[in-house]
């Protein structure tokens, strides 16, 4: 019995490990890029710079907390973008029109729980690809947000409204919440079994079954938890800015993404920490500035975005090849 727990406490370890690795692989990239972009260019390494850098980017790391969860299950959602757009013209035009602000904060949480959900409840019990099902809900939240707004600019905005003005002890409330968030985040993962039900889902569906574990509702589940956080997210977008646009910020989807799996999120599921996807995130924000600090095309940052994403994916599969490999030899 000791053996046996000994041979299975390994390979848990050794995933702890490569994951441990893969976040300060991360973080040490941050640093590195800053000191050598601050070599090339000083203004880079001024407060204001670096400040920018978290406020304006905490609201992509936060969304991929949420994402990170969703492809770790197995799934994924390309709808995450459109809800973000919706949810901030719903929570401005409320403000406008004079709700009370802790209304105006909580009901892109709880739009963002229910859409979320129902997409999980519909890639879960009717068995349709997640990747349709929120391709789908992509079009009809953007296609329905300009048809019922034509786009207008939501302006007047109550100054109790700007929650990503507060601070707490000093820090920016932005910079609060994505620490918060990624920190609860990753103890509920790590220690939970809701948590461990997700990697188990994600890792395999069917041995998760086996062992007690009902997938239909973990991914409901998990699919709620990310609009949860996808409201978070809304809530600090929103309130950084003085004038809405009724529309979906472009591209949003594919960098939440890209975080997500840059971070050390497997694209085929059961692997990654949100510990990984905020540093990434933070990382991809750093980049873009970079390359405006040493004169280099803004045009880039996507072609480096894509080259990241290869690069993870092609070394996640390269590492699960070798784990299969020696197993088989086992």
């Amino acid at each position: 019995m000791s053996a046996l727990s000994v041979t299975a406490a390994a390979p848990r370890a050794s995933l702890l490990r490569r994951l441990a690795s893969q976040e300060a692989l991360l973080a040490l990239a941050v640093i590195g890029l800053a000191i050598a972009v601050g070599f090339v260019n000083p203004r880079f390494l001024a407060y204001r710079n670096l400040a920018d850098i978290l406020l304006g980017n905490a609201y992509i790391a936060i969304a991929a907390i949420g994402m990170s969860m969703v492809i770790i299950s197995g799934n994924i959602d390309i709808s995450v973008g459109a809800l973000i757009g919706v949810l901030a013209t719903v929570s401005g035009s409320l403000a406008v029109a004079g709700a009370p602000i802790l209304v105006c904060w909580l009901v892109p949480l709880v739009l963002g729980v229910v859409i979320m959900a129902a997409q999980g409840a519909v890639v879960a019990y009717l068995r349709i690809p997640a990747i349709v099902v929120t391709l789908g809900m992509m079009s009809i939240l953007k296609g329905g947000l300009i048809s019922v707004t034509g786009g207008k600019w939501i302006t007047d905005l109550p100054q109790g409204f700007h929650l990503a003005d507060l601070s707490l002890f000093g820090a920016p409330m932005p910079v609060v919440i994505m620490v918060a968030a990624t920190a609860l985040a990753a103890l509920w993962m790590r220690w939970s079994p809701s948590g461990r039900a997700i990697y188990a889902t994600g890792g395999n569906a069917e041995a998760a079954r086996l062992c007690g574990v009902n997938p239909q509702r973990t991914v409901v589940m998990v699919f709620a938890i990310h609009g949860l956080f996808a409201g978070i997210a809304t809530l600090v977008y929103a309130t950084q800015l003085r004038v809405i646009q009724s529309t979906t910020p472009p591209g949003l989807e594919l960098t939440v993404i890209t975080a997500s799996v840059v971070g050390g999120v497997s694209i085929l599921g059961g692997v990654g920490t949100v510990v990984g996807s905020t540093l990434a995130a933070i990382l991809i924000a750093e980049i873009t500035s970079a390359l405006v600090f040493i004169d280099v095309s803004p045009y880039w940052t996507d072609a480096v975005r894509g080259a990241l994403i290869l690069a993870t994916v092609v070394a996640d599969i390269q590492r699960r090849r070798r784990r299969a490999e020696r197993g088989v030899r086992v």
